[in-house]
């Protein structure tokens, strides 16, 4: 039987860690790296796993490459505390790790909710990720905002759904495009980009557009169009920052 390690990273996650721990239960370690929570993430992860690392938060592709090197079992599932396997995916995940010695890794597609509605258009849609690899075959490469993920050898993909609920709220909307644009700004500082108030503009109006317009974010209604003008707030705002970063 072939061993699966999920690991998982975490920040003031209480609302979401338990229902994304309990669809992950049938793995054979849980390893979480928590950014010292200051609410009951931890406490309810200990239910799971007493494999519970602390680091101060340097980025979200460092949290995950600590996670990675902790992980001892023969494949890797990197989830988000607010991302939760389907049932019919659990049964595919166990499915393809103990039939599959032709594939290093699985590419998994994504069902993300906006303030509760499923998002089917726009930026999100057909959204896919490389999630589940063989451990000796994949590596992170750390990025402050977001991560990427390299397998050495062959990629299939699976068809059951890993569910996203990233912005279950308007304040946890406006939260995230505050970090997540401060975060992108000094990243792209530290690859030596420049921004003006230009820049910053033509930015959020591609963003828009490419989404609600070009991507046809408007089938998803009223929820389209708050989606395209989050993403696009968050290009502007990532920008502005940039400039007066610069």
């Amino acid at each position: 039987m072939a061993t699966l390690s999920v690991c998982i990273v975490t920040e003031n996650e209480e609302r979401n860690i338990e229902a994304t721990l309990q669809t992950v239960s049938f793995a054979n370690e849980i390893i979480i790296v928590d950014s010292y929570s200051s609410d009951r993430t931890v406490e309810i992860c200990k239910k799971y796993t007493d494999q519970i690392y602390l680091n101060t938060y340097q980025g979200c592709g460092i949290q995950k490459k600590i996670a990675l090197e902790k992980a001892t079992k023969e494949w890797v599932l990197i989830l988000d505390a607010d991302e939760r396997l389907s049932v019919e995916l659990q049964q595919e995940i166990q499915e393809v790790i103990n039939s599959s010695t032709e594939y290093s890794g699985f590419i998994i597609p994504f069902q993300t909710f906006y303030l509760g509605k499923a998002i089917k258009f726009g930026d999100w849609y057909k959204e896919r990720h490389l999630r589940l690899f063989k451990r000796d075959k994949g590596q992170i490469t750390a990025k402050i905002v977001h991560s990427s993920l390299e397998v050495d050898g062959k990629i299939s993909n699976l068809y059951n759904y890993i569910l996203h609920y990233s912005f279950p709220t308007v304040e946890r909307v406006l939260h995230k495009i505050n970090d997540y644009s401060t975060l992108g700004a000094k990243e792209r500082l530290q690859a030596g980009e420049k921004a003006n108030i230009f820049t910053a503009i033509l930015h959020g109006m591609f963003v828009f557009l490419r989404g609600y317009i070009f991507k046809l974010g408007f089938l998803d209604g009223k929820y389209g169009f708050m989606l395209a003008i989050s993403n696009a707030q968050g290009s502007y705002y990532k920008y502005i920052k940039l400039m007066l970063l610069n």
